[in-house]
């Protein structure tokens, strides 16, 4: 069957100046490469003469690496005949800006001792633009291992069990000792979450069975749009939206932090026309998040830019984990279920009905001119040589994190124990939940998962199993905190 293809680096020099590095992949017939850039050695790279290397090349590639053009002939052809002009490599140019596994039919007569790997078109162009300029192009070839687990999925999985955590203690994190009247004189009235003189109740969106089903729904809906029509336009009305939410996020919790410790920071105002009285120290930490915000974008692009996208997003779904409430176990089953079928339809289903995977396609963000959606959180692979970053999408923490929250609620006007209540064990599902994504992550080869298919079990299933062992299913399936509270 041969060697299974291997991703590889290809390193390359310009009249004897490091240029760009370039991928590409080994065929099933090719010989090994070193795994380590150092193994390897700096070989000039040449085009076979015909340029598809059907037949004996005229040119001399002894010593060299041969690029070829896909077509004519099949790719064990073209090899031997490299090969038996002395190259030390081949590079198959492809078609098409994509990678394929080139296979042939009889690898027992196939006598090929050279490294044979594939490239894009668009690399090849590359290289042709430059032979032709009479460049000298020098490249290396090697094939690094890709780490079987990366650190980097450590910090994402606290940092969305961190956010989880803290939006569900949130309300014991920043105002123990003060009523939400006394918050809410503090609050700016620039993005205004609530109105002086209101009950913060008021301000709080309670999802009920009816809304949960119309919400999943709609969730399709504009994942089906963005799929079909997704652009860069597309992706920057996402990017503005993620910004407005984000900067009243991170503002929300950096005026919380701040007047948890230094309530006298609010009382200084300031009239501005059209929004009335504003709190000073509340104005200066919005321009700064705005700022923020801005920065982000203009650097969205740039190695560091998940730190201030990572920031915006807990920013922003510690604030809706506060705004948005499941009220009993009855909407949080009916919501996590709903959610549990999207994930899986949308990322295993949907190739049958439409040739890709929706989910995974628009994570990736494939036609959106080399814009990515921000609603997730990412880490980037430090211990990768390839690279790149470990993600979460927003609803993979804001569906369970819900429940989680209610969980605490209920746990505190219940006054029950760490032990005795939900709180504890809902975490620690949450986290193991996540811990089998990425173990499914890494045994499926990375194919994405639908992080739900374990999430829900985890956190949903915990919360029933626990209440019918403890014989409170019943009433947390039809608990009503406002009864609760005022019995």
């Amino acid at each position: 069957m041969g060697m299974l293809p291997l991703q590889v680096k290809i390193k390359s020099w310009i009249d004897g100046k490091k240029d760009v590095d370039y991928n590409g992949m080994t065929a099933r017939f090719s010989s090994y490469l070193p795994e380590d850039a150092d193994q390897a050695s700096k070989t000039p790279a040449l085009f076979s003469d015909p340029i598809d290397c059907c037949s004996s090349s005229t040119s001399k590639l002894s010593g060299s690496v041969a690029l070829c053009v896909r077509g004519t002939c099949d790719f064990t052809t073209k090899a031997t005949f490299a090969q038996s002009a002395g190259a030390t490599a081949t590079l198959m140019i492809n078609n098409a800006d994509e990678l394929f596994e080139m296979e042939c039919s009889n690898y027992t007569r196939i006598n090929i001792s050279i490294p044979v790997v594939e490239i894009t078109k668009s690399t090849g162009d590359t290289l042709n633009k430059l032979l032709t300029s009479k460049s000298k192009v020098e490249i290396l070839l090697y094939a690094p291992t890709r780490p079987v687990v990366d650190y980097s999925v450590a910090f994402l999985w606290l940092m969305a069990v961190g956010t989880v955590i803290c939006a569900s203690l949130w309300s014991d994190i920043t105002a123990p000792d003060q009523t939400d009247e006394r918050y809410n004189e503090l609050s700016p009235k620039v993005f205004p979450l609530s109105e002086a003189g209101k009950d913060d109740s008021e301000d709080l969106v309670n999802i009920d069975t009816k809304g949960a089903i119309v919400f999943v729904i709609t969730a399709s809906t504009f994942l089906v749009l963005l799929f079909f029509f997704m652009s860069s336009w597309f992706i920057w009305v996402l990017i503005i939206l993620f910004c407005i939410g984000g900067i009243e996020g991170m503002h929300n919790c950096i005026v919380s932090l701040a007047l948890r410790k230094r309530p006298k920071c609010g009382q200084k105002t300031q009239n501005l026309p059209m929004f009335g009285e504003v709190s000073i120290f509340s104005l200066v930490v919005l321009l700064f998040c705005v700022i923020f915000a801005v920065v982000w974008v203009a650097t969205r692009h740039e190695s560091f830019s998940w730190f201030g996208q990572d920031t915006l997003g807990i920013g922003l779904m510690i604030t809706v984990l506060q705004l948005a409430r499941l009220p009993n176990i009855k909407v949080a089953t009916v919501l996590l279920c709903c959610a549990f079928v999207y994930d899986i339809f949308w990322v295993f289903i949907s190739p049958v009905i439409f040739q890709k995977s929706v989910m995974i396609t628009v994570a990736r963000g494939d036609k959106a001119g080399g814009e990515a959606i921000p609603m997730l959180l990412r880490f980037p692979r430090l211990s990768d040589p390839w690279g790149g970053y470990d993600m979460i999408g927003f609803g993979d923490i804001l569906f369970p994190g819900l429940l989680v929250s209610f969980a605490r609620r209920f746990d505190k006007a219940n006054k029950k124990g760490v032990a005795s209540g939900y709180f504890l064990w809902l975490v620690i599902g949450y986290g193991f939940g996540l811990f089998f994504t990425y173990l499914g992550l890494y045994m499926m080869n990375g194919h994405g998962q639908p992080a739900l298919l374990y999430l829900v079990p985890c956190t949903l299933g915990v919360t029933v199993v626990l209440g019918c062992k403890r014989g409170e299913l019943k009433y947390l399936w039809s608990y009503d905190a406002d009864s609760s509270s005022s019995s």
